[in-house]
């Protein structure tokens, strides 16, 4: 027991040996709740700016979104169909059930043409398409409501 407590009384330029060894555990400690915060400060700053990050790749992606469903919206498909490749929606009189397939492929294997195709009509013709001109006028909108 004189060996403990000459140890725990044993003086260090007017201090006890207890009170220095206290005194660095607390200076450590207070070291340690510095660097604690100091990175957990750090980690918060990074969460918000992945968070800022997020919020910004889901708006691009709600845009695009739009921006496809705009794009693909069947009215304005047809318009560029109708004005750019002159294509239109196929005629009732066009209409052919499954027994006049065959009658239609017998004629196209004899003749080389399909029944009703337009004579002058070019196999393969260059088309110029340019999205981010605007149709030619000449052509009228279709209505929304047309059918």
């Amino acid at each position: 027991m004189s060996l403990g407590m000459s140890l725990l009384d044993r003086r260090v330029r007017g201090f006890r040996l207890v009170d220095l060894i206290a005194a660095a555990l607390l200076v450590a400690l207070v070291l340690g709740v510095y660097l604690a915060k100091t990175m957990a400060g750090r980690e918060r700053a990074e969460i918000a700016s992945m968070d800022r990050q997020i919020d910004e790749e889901q708006a691009r992606i709600r845009l695009l979104q739009a921006e496809v469903a705009h794009l693909e919206e069947p009215a304005r498909l047809e318009h560029l169909s109708a004005a750019y490749l002159g294509l239109a929606p196929v005629s009732i009189k066009r209409d052919v059930g499954p027994d006049g397939l065959a009658d239609i492929a017998r004629t196209a294997m004899i003749t080389g043409k399909v029944p009703g195709e337009a004579a002058s009509t070019p196999a393969h013709e260059a088309l110029s398409f340019d999205p981010t001109r605007p149709p030619p006028a000449a052509v009228p909108a279709p209505e929304a409501n047309a059918r």
